[in-house]
C-alpha cells in the first residue's frame, strides 16, 4: 500500500475553547468522575444481567402479590427513577465525549493545509449559520470534484 503524506501547515494555534464556568469546582469534578464511572458500569454486561434478573424476579413475584397495583407500582416507580437519573449521567458523559471529539477534529483542521479553518468551532454556531456553512461546504466539494474531473479528462 503506497504511503501518502499529508501536507501540514506551519504551526498555528486554534482559538481557545471557552472555559466552562465552574469546571475547577470540586462538585463539577466529582460529578464528572461519578458520571463517567456509572455510565461505564451501566453499559457493562454485568449491569444488564443484574437488571434482567431484577425484572425476572419482579415478574415471578407477581402471583405471590396477586398482580396488585402496589406490585405494578414497584417496577414503574423504580424504572422511572432510574431512567430519570440516568438521563443526566449519560448526557454528562456524552457532552464530554462530544467536546473531546470536536477538539480532535479542530486540531486536524488546523494542521492540514487547504482545510478551511472557518470550520473550527463550527459546533458553536447557531442553526442558520450552520446551515449556511453546510451549503458552502457542499458547493466547495462540488467545485473540487468538477476540477478534479476536468483535470483527469485533459
Amino acid at each position: 500500500m503506497p504511503s501518502t503524506s499529508i501536507p501540514r501547515r506551519q504551526a498555528s494555534r486554534a482559538r481557545p475553547r471557552r472555559a466552562s464556568a465552574g469546571r475547577a469546582n470540586p462538585i463539577f469534578r466529582f460529578f464528572d468522575h461519578f458520571a463517567a464511572h456509572v455510565t461505564r458500569w451501566v453499559g457493562s454486561p454485568i449491569a444488564f444481567g443484574l437488571a434482567l434478573i431484577a425484572v425476572i424476579a419482579w415478574a415471578a413475584s407477581g402471583p405471590a402479590f396477586g398482580y396488585s397495583e402496589i406490585w405494578q407500582l414497584v417496577i414503574n416507580t423504580g424504572t422511572t427513577i432510574v431512567t430519570f437519573l440516568m438521563v443526566f449521567l449519560i448526557q454528562q458523559s456524552q457532552n464530554k465525549d462530544s467536546e473531546a471529539l470536536h477538539l480532535k477534529l479542530d486540531e486536524l483542521l488546523i494542521a492540514l493545509k487547504g482545510a478551511d479553518e472557518g470550520l473550527v468551532d463550527a459546533e458553536r454556531l447557531d442553526e442558520d449559520k450552520l446551515l449556511a456553512l453546510a451549503a458552502a461546504c457542499t458547493a466547495r466539494a462540488r467545485r473540487e470534484r468538477r476540477r478534479k474531473r476536468t483535470r483527469r479528462e485533459t
